[in-house]
């Protein structure tokens, strides 16, 4: 049952997640607009030549990626792949809040306005992907059960 539309939208979602792990999230655009800092997920390059960490924008990302490729071959056990289905959603509002703080604290610090990248709306386009996975995860269990019930 691993062609089920539900595995496309979580392959999807892996490849999106990939693809933020590896985009910039955002540039930091100092006051007199001279210099840009890009924010990654695995940490924040200055505009100056120094770095700072966030890897846990990078351990969101990853474990979720793993979670949705894993939820994959989980097909024998439907209502666990809708447990993980929810469990990803969470995951991706977790990193939009995670984002937030850094965001927050690191204005703070460099004394910039944010910009945020294109790959920022990736893990929302997660979200609604995970919605439909688990759409079509739910239906697919209702209507097995239906079917032993008429047995």
């Amino acid at each position: 049952m691993i062609q089920r539309i539900q595995s496309v939208y979580w392959l999807v979602i892996t490849a999106l997640l990939v693809v933020t792990m590896l985009s910039p999230i955002g540039f930091f655009t100092e006051t007199g607009g001279a210099f840009d800092s890009m924010l990654k997920p695995l940490g924040l390059t200055m505009a100056n030549g120094g770095t700072e960490s966030t890897w846990g924008l990078f351990a969101i990302l990853l474990l979720n990626a793993v979670v949705a490729f894993t939820t994959i071959f989980l097909y024998k056990n439907r209502m666990l792949q809708v447990r993980m289905c929810v469990f990803s959603a969470l995951l991706q509002i977790g990193f939009y809040a995670t984002v937030a703080v850094f965001v927050y604290m690191l204005q703070q610090d460099l004394e910039a306005t944010f910009r945020p990248g294109w790959a920022l709306a990736l893990p929302f386009v997660c979200i609604v992907l995970n919605y439909l996975a688990f759409r079509a995860t739910y239906a697919d269990e209702v209507m097995v059960r239906a079917s032993e019930r008429l047995r």
